[in-house]
């Protein structure tokens, strides 16, 4: 009998034990005691008063010793109920029988217990516990303020009114509200009392004045902008690219891609180093510390390009960053290289949170490039830091980027605002891929340079009757349709609707088709069209698709050619300076009227206005004839006779200088040593830089006198040196544009380049009023005869740009006097 009971019990224990409904009814218990007792506290939390903050508690409840206490034993008693039930719940003490028929009773419990119950219980109980380490952190913020209270240092702590620091009351009361938003306040010491708010404010950003109870002999000065450069370094050259390689990083077919190119170029970069280090004579070059965040192709950005490299998808800026990696590990400097977020936040000393506060420290490095992707994620994830440092970004932008676009209040007030300009940059931080417009850097890409003995080959192995059409994707060779809208605007047919054209316009030539055929007449057409399985068909039948090649069996392929034949899209990407490096004719259609953001789709939301007159500006432009022909594809006659005419031109392989690894290493060089837009402008005409008349004691003469055989002024060669500028000021020439002539186009008709650097000296109230350029315009007027309109300065100064041709200021139309910096035919920069 005692058996029997002794075994009954067991099973009533077990029962109970498995019994879920049993241990959801324990957890409860336990759950609903935490929410009794929470509720003895006093109404602690749902007591607030108008004025104070979501976590704000009223300054009598001091007694957090005790309130702590409770809610320490509240955690830990729902802790070991927990952890028994689970020690309970492994006895397995029972018969084989008796533990199936547990199972079975427990299976039938189970279909009347409500689907995650148990789930939310514990959900319930993380929330208590959370709720538990706010009310510590808001009870041990009221023991801090009565014990400033107590201690009489609270007036240490009133928010002051400085009128140097108009904004800090605004920036203490923001605080308090919500200082809790962001846990890198509380990293940076934040507590929630207005002494640790003024401390925040006052050391780690710059809105409040220091506190004088504060130690500050470690402290940087909240003001500093410009930070001081610490000891310097040599750079030296490097030809050994396999540490480069490694920081690269695996992983995604991007950045092997970038990889097989450094290595294939590895010789050109070697022996282009050492002639440049021949060139400078071996000269001191400074060391800098860099980071490059490629932000385009990170997962945050979406990465769209990895995907479609081995797909026909695009390469250009991956050439373009590979190029840039190995130009600024050649020159020598110190780079660290980002293609995540996380390598970016650890390589900048992001704080902990989401991006609200200042960095850790000082800027670790001198320069960082990047392109749009990575500008956007450096602001939301340096806070304040970005607006203080972003004279050190500089960033890789493949189309450009107009003053009027950059310039945050210009751009919204004016309509140029979208998505990707008004970052207030100067705008030469901008660096293109091709040099769209002098108001921004040319930063380039390389292509590879031939030796003689490749030349010659060439030479002999050239098919005068073979082509190879520009166009890896499918989508590329379909019929082109205009649609022509009532305002004139052309634009492709499947970016509108059909009942908003006025009418279509089809090429003459029926679409690529029909000009392909007048090719397919005279020459054999190849194609390098990607595909996997099937032949792509809108590749007409005559031409022999190769498929995607790989880049060395490309460069064979055009080794043979003699013609490269573009089909107006992509716009300006690397492949015809290649195939122009490789001797083949590039031709190219015309574009009437040209592309532009206002009438194509493409450039729709770039950040410029610039006007593309065929698909390769550049190469039309700055390479020509007989390397480039550009003609009209919709006149059947037209394209006829440039297609015999490339058959008869014999043509050497030629590569811009500028697109050398020479000529890239140097560019670049030139940028890092000398263009600094951290430092403060030196004012026009210092103190100590004057041109006296003859008699000593004169009156101060012109700084600029007419030039021999020119319209133009210059440096007077009798003054004292010009102010250190970069280029260099004696290199400044000052012509006046026709009414409706921008600053490129004088420039281009003079040999000139427009250089925006020098824009102001010029345009600004000391030049004026110390009549610097009115005698030399007086003396330019009457030997010329002309009628000249000077323009007062622009405000801002800094939405000048080499393109733009007339400015209004008022009701007054006005043209401007343009300064020019002059530049031999092959030289990229004359320094």
């Amino acid at each position: 009998m005692m058996t029997g009971s002794t075994d009954g019990k067991i099973m009533l224990r077990r029962w109970l034990v498995t019994f879920k409904p049993f241990r959801i009814f324990v957890v409860g218990i336990g759950f609903f005691s935490l929410c009794f007792l929470m509720t003895s506290l006093g109404g602690q939390f749902s007591a607030k008063r108008l004025g104070d903050s979501p976590f704000t508690i009223r300054t009598e409840v001091l007694g957090g010793v005790e309130s702590r206490g409770v809610l320490r034993k509240i955690s830990d008693m729902l802790e070991v109920i927990l952890k028994r039930m689970d020690n309970l719940a492994k006895l397995d003490n029972a018969t084989a029988a008796d533990t199936r028929r547990l199972d079975e009773l427990s299976s039938a419990i189970n279909k009347f217990q409500p689907a995650g119950l148990m789930e939310m219980i514990q959900t319930i109980a993380q929330n208590v516990s959370n709720m538990a380490v706010r009310v510590e952190q808001i009870l041990q913020t009221s023991i801090m303020q009565g014990k400033a209270v107590r201690d009489g240092t609270s007036s240490q702590c009133d928010v002051p009114k400085d009128p140097r620091y108009p904004e800090c009351p605004g920036k203490v009361d923001w605080m308090r509200a919500r200082w809790t938003s962001d846990p890198c306040y509380a990293f940076y010491g934040v507590d929630g009392s207005d002494c640790s708010f003024l401390v925040y404010l006052s050391e780690v950003e710059w809105f409040c004045p220091p506190l004088a109870w504060r130690n500050h002999s470690s402290q940087p000065s909240p003001q500093h902008v410009y930070q001081a450069k610490g000891t310097k370094r040599p750079a030296a050259f490097r030809t050994d690219l396999s540490m480069l390689l490694d920081q690269i990083g695996a992983g995604k077919e991007s950045l092997s891609f970038m990889k097989r190119r450094i290595r294939r170029l590895a010789p050109q970069w070697a022996t282009a180093a050492n002639r440049l280090d021949a060139k400078l004579a071996h000269r001191w070059r400074d060391q800098k510390k860099i980071l490059i965040h490629v932000g385009f192709l990170t997962e945050e950005s979406g990465d769209v390009f990895s995907p479609k490299v081995l797909k026909g998808g695009p390469l250009g800026e991956m050439v373009q960053w590979a190029d840039i990696l190995t130009t600024l590990h050649v020159l020598g400097h110190n780079l660290k290289i980002s293609m995540s977020v996380k390598e970016l936040q650890s390589f900048l000393g992001v704080p902990p949170g989401r991006g609200s506060c200042p960095l850790t420290g000082p800027l670790p490095f001198d320069l960082i490039y990047t392109d749009y992707h990575g500008l956007q994620q450096m602001k939301q994830h340096m806070g304040l830091s970005l607006k203080r440092h972003k004279c050190h970004i500089r960033v890789i932008d493949t189309f450009g980027t107009e003053p009027a676009y950059n310039h945050e209040e210009y751009a919204t007030l004016h309509g140029y605002r979208t998505n990707w300009g008004y970052w207030n940059l100067n705008a030469r931080q901008y660096m293109t891929m091709f040099p769209h417009t002098p108001d921004n850097s040319f930063m380039g890409f390389v292509s590879e340079e031939l030796n003689d003995t490749e030349k010659a080959s060439i030479r002999r192995s050239k098919v005068s009757s073979m082509a190879v059409v520009y166009g890896k994707e499918a989508s590329m060779w379909k019929l082109d349709v205009l649609c022509v809208m009532s305002s004139g605007e052309y634009l492709p047919s499947c970016f509108v609707p059909l009942s908003r054209c006025i009418r279509l316009l089809g090429h003459q030539l029926q679409g690529k088709e029909g000009f392909l055929q007048i090719l397919h007449k005279y020459m054999e057409v190849h194609g390098t069209v990607y595909y996997e399985t099937q032949r792509p068909p809108e590749v007409p039948a005559f031409v022999k698709n190769h498929g995607l090649l790989p880049q060395h069996e490309l460069q064979q392929l055009l080794r043979k050619a003699k013609l490269f034949i573009g089909f107006g899209f992509p716009y300006e990407g690397p492949a015809p300076l290649e195939a122009i490096a490789n001797g083949c004719v590039f031709l190219q259609p015309k574009f009437k009227p040209p592309h532009s953001s206002l009438n194509h789709e493409f450039f729709k939301g770039k950040p410029t206005s610039r006007e593309v007159s065929s698909q390769h500006p550049y190469a039309e432009q700055y390479i020509g004839s007989p390397h480039v022909m550009t003609v009209d594809y919709n006149n059947s006659v037209e394209f006829d006779a440039a297609i015999r005419e490339i058959m008869r031109t014999k043509v050497e392989p030629y590569l811009p200088y500028e697109y050398t690894c020479e000529g890239m290493l140097e560019r670049v060089h030139a940028y890092i040593q000398q263009q600094d837009f951290c430092a403060p402008e030196p004012p026009f005409v210092p103190a100590n830089v004057s041109r006296r008349g003859s008699a000593g004691g004169g009156p101060t003469r012109p700084l600029f006198v007419p030039r021999a055989n020119s319209t133009g002024l210059g440096w007077a060669p009798d003054a004292a040196p010009p102010p250190a500028a970069w280029p260099p000021l004696s290199s400044l020439r000052l012509l006046v544009s026709q009414e409706g002539e921008s600053c490129v186009g004088a420039c281009r008709g003079h040999g000139l380049i427009c250089e925006p650097a020098h824009f102001r000296f010029i345009n600004n109230k000391e030049a004026l009023r110390r009549d610097i350029l009115l005698f030399e315009l007086s003396a330019v007027r009457a030997r010329h005869k002309r009628r000249f309109i000077w323009q007062p300065p622009q405000n801002p100064a800094d939405v000048f740009g080499c393109f733009s041709t007339e400015s209004i200021v008022g009701d007054f139309s006005t043209r401007f006097l343009r300064p020019f910096f002059p530049s031999a035919r092959k030289c990229t920069f004359c320094i």
